[in-house]
Parts: C-alpha cells; sequence; structure tokens
C-alpha cells in the first residue's frame, strides 16, 4: 500500500456547489475509485485550499490512473469540478492536483 496526498485550491465562490457535489459523489464515480485500488479516499478543505488523500492498494498505479482518466462517468465529473478548481503555479509539469511528499507517518 501507496499513500498519496495531494493540493489544489478551489475557487471561493464555488465552495458550496463543490461540496454539495461531494456530498452526494456519483454512485459510478465511487466505483470506479474502487475497482482502480483506491481506498481510504479523503478530501479536505481549509480556507480555499483542498487537500487529498487517499491509499492506492494495487499493483500498476499508472494502468490504474489510466483507468480512471479514460471512464466516461469519470470525465463528466472532471468537466464539472474542473473549472471550480485552481491548479498551484507549482505543480509539476502534467499535474493538475499538486503531489505533495510525505515527511511523516505513524500508525
Amino acid at each position: 500500500m501507496k499513500r498519496y496526498g495531494s493540493v489544489i485550491r478551489v475557487r471561493p465562490e464555488a465552495i458550496p456547489s463543490y461540496k454539495a457535489y461531494h456530498a452526494a459523489a456519483w454512485p459510478e464515480i465511487l466505483a470506479t475509485i474502487r475497482r482502480s485500488n483506491i481506498r481510504n479516499y479523503s478530501i479536505y478543505l481549509k480556507d480555499d485550499l483542498l487537500f487529498g488523500y487517499y491509499e492506492y492498494h494495487g499493483t500498476d498505479y499508472q494502468a490504474d490512473m489510466a483507468k480512471i482518466a479514460s471512464d466516461p462517468k469519470t470525465q463528466e465529473w472532471w468537466a464539472i469540478m474542473e473549472p471550480m478548481q485552481k491548479p498551484l503555479d507549482t505543480r509539476a509539469e502534467g499535474e493538475w492536483w499538486a503531489a505533495m511528499e510525505e515527511v511523516f507517518h505513524t500508525d
């Protein structure tokens, strides 16, 4: 299992809508996440920052991420979410959510 953390900004005017969508996340999106070996997925909000955390339990991360990206329902969800978000200027090339370095963990 590998832990992942990432961060992105949410447009302040979109926060109520962003929260409402995630309070009623589409079942197809949740099923795709599960099928792609992601567990314990959480998104936290502080001011205009979103922090995402999940645990990956698969063996081919790139293939599982490609599976998510190619899913039509996920593409529909992203088309709604992306205008609400504002990626960090410091993100790596090709990233939407900026990957974070894990500097501490304890069980």
